[in-house]
């Protein structure tokens, strides 16, 4: 067998995320949703012949530890029937995918008869069916509730559209045009991917190729084991809570405990409350792969993101409990526990290595679909995720402001954006004043968006959480301010409403979205007089909070 070159693995590394890269740039820049093409709630990936991740582009964290299993379930179904010009798909969360908006879709690579990769794209698309607009109903019950669901199929068969399923997914869609559209940007985008994959497989062989990608992954098996090596041993454990499961039970309970020995990490859940119901909770695949979003935080940061990542983590939970569920079960919230499996594995690690984790962040748990008509006749639909209010304190900075979550990423819808293509107007999208977790470092500020609906019967789903179980603090940081969702707020119709709904808008009416902030760091009594000064100034915090927090008066010299 030829020697692996360490130069050769480095340069084949590169090229297969610039390849992912730039699949993802394709559909940025041909895709129809705002979802797509302004948040970009997608993925891509390239795995080896045999479906194991060998590389990614940047991404959505939370879908790549999906990839294999969603790519298992279709190799387990097709088995030997995967040929030349196929696209595999499925949505199905009992097939390895995360919730029926993910389509994951692979497209096998060849070089002379012999399969020598996988490539995969991974998109959330706006709406595929089920009794609510926009599939993410917090309070479904079972999985039928949300809409169409694609186990293992072809796309393509052989190279020509499988015209049958296509129109299954536009038969299934409130909005035809772009979710095709998104479709088809998709598709694209994974033939260019594959095409640049087959250059390099045929340029170096696909014997070799093959060898190269198996290196690769085991490869970052050894890097993951070296950096864990490096933190010490020890058993920590973590509780953390949901403010309810979208049906009406709540708080949930969370418990995880976190073994590290050597260079293994341990991660078990039991002591989490059993399934309640809802499409808060998750499936195991998504589970599994959001507890290694998290645990990545930790990691050399020249470990490569593949399979070899996982195999020195192990993921335990009994069936059933609220992050296993078990089939029908909705799931198409299931990005909501998803950020408080990260909290809960970011909090275990504060414990393991105190001194280089921040505190909890803040409420990017907001998430919005609007749909309706517009007074002329003209359908819309607005889906709206925010992974982008905040980071917790410290160790050694405040809290980023605006800034993502480590398993999220998306990115921000423009204002305009909203506002030209749907009957919506944005009133106030700006940081909430003294909501920060108070610390020597603060949390960063929880955000508002107010939303004016320009048309009647405006049918509304809201995603929510942390209005009861503020962001938490370390080492004597406060908690961040929890989330408030308020109709019409100061009027005489002025109305709280829950964290989590579905509910018609009536022309005028305006919903006002306040996201939680992030937790403190360190005690406040250590804050740094000037930072104090400079948050008054740049009004993120008020006089009032400054005296009650920080014990400085509004005329005090920050030096003093």
């Amino acid at each position: 067998m030829s020697t692996i070159s360490p130069i050769q693995r480095e340069l084949l590394k590169n090229a297969l995320v610039t390849i992912s890269d730039n699949a993802l740039v394709m559909v940025m820049r041909t895709a129809r949703t705002a979802n797509v093409k302004n948040s970009m709630d997608f993925s891509a990936a390239i795995c080896d012949g045999t479906g194991n991740l060998a590389a990614q582009g940047l991404a959505v964290p939370v879908h790549l530890g999906v990839v294999n299993p969603a790519l298992k379930g279709c190799l387990d179904y097709f088995g030997d029937d995967i040929a030349e010009g196929d696209v595999l798909a499925s949505n199905d969360p009992y097939s390895g995918c995360s919730h029926l908006n993910d389509i994951f879709t692979f497209k096998p690579v060849y070089v002379d008869g012999k399969r020598v990769a996988f490539v995969v794209l991974v998109l959330h698309h706006t709406d595929l069916g089920g009794r609510v607009p926009g599939g993410n109903a917090a309070d479904s019950q079972e999985i039928f509730e949300e809409g169409l669901r694609l186990p293992p199929v072809k796309m393509r068969v052989a190279g020509r559209n499988n015209d049958a399923v296509f129109r299954i997914i536009e038969a299934n869609t409130r909005i035809p045009d772009r979710v095709m559209g998104d479709l088809n940007a998709q598709l694209a985008a994974l033939d260019e991917a594959a095409a640049e994959v087959e250059k390099i497989a045929r340029r170096m062989g696909p014997e070799a190729f093959g060898r190269y990608l198996v290196d690769l992954i085991d490869y970052a098996e050894q890097l993951t084991r070296n950096s864990i090596a490096d933190l010490p041993d020890g058993e920590v454990e973590f509780d953390e809570w949901n403010d309810d499961d979208g049906a009406g039970h709540g708080p949930i309970h969370l418990h995880v405990k976190l073994t590290k020995k050597g260079d293994e990490i341990v991660v078990d859940y039991e002591g989490t409350q059993e399934d309640t119901g809802g499409a808060v909770h998750c499936n195991w695949e998504f589970a599994v792969s959001c507890t290694y979003a998290a645990l990545r935080t930790v990691l050399a940061a020249e470990v490569p993101n593949n399979a070899g990542l996982y195999r020195p983590i192990t993921v335990k939970a009994p069936k059933g409990t609220f992050i296993s569920v078990e089939f029908p079960a909705a799931v198409g919230s299931r990005g909501q526990i998803g950020f408080r499996l990260r909290s809960i594995i970011l909090g275990a690690l504060a414990k393991l290595v105190p001194g280089r984790m921040p505190a909890c962040a803040g409420g990017s748990e907001f998430a919005l679909a609007a749909s309706g008509r517009t007074e002329t006749g003209r359908s819309f639909l607005h889906l709206e995720f925010h992974n982008n209010t905040g980071l917790g304190g410290g160790p050694d900075r405040d809290g980023q402001d605006a800034g993502p979550y480590c398993i999220g990423n998306l990115a921000n819808v423009p204002v305009e954006l909203i506002e030209s293509e749907n009957p919506i107007r944005v009133e106030q999208y700006a940081f909430l004043p003294d909501t920060g977790g108070a610390g020597e470092y603060r949390g960063a500020l929880g955000l508002v968006r107010d939303y004016r609906f320009l048309t009647d019967a405006v049918r509304v789903q809201v995603r929510s959480d942390r209005y009861t179980s503020q962001p938490w603090g370390l080492f004597g940081g406060g908690p961040g301010a929890g989330g408030k969702l308020v109709l019409n707020p100061g009027t005489p119709g002025e109305d709280p409403l829950p964290s989590k709904f579905i509910r018609t808008f009536a022309k005028g009416d305006l919903l006002s979205a306040q996201m939680a902030a992030s937790g403190g760091y360190g005690e406040a009594a250590k804050r740094d007089r000037a930072a104090v000064a400079r948050d008054l100034a740049e009004g993120k915090m008020t006089a009032d909070h400054a005296l009650k927090a920080y014990g400085f008066s509004a005329g005090e010299e920050p030096d003093a």
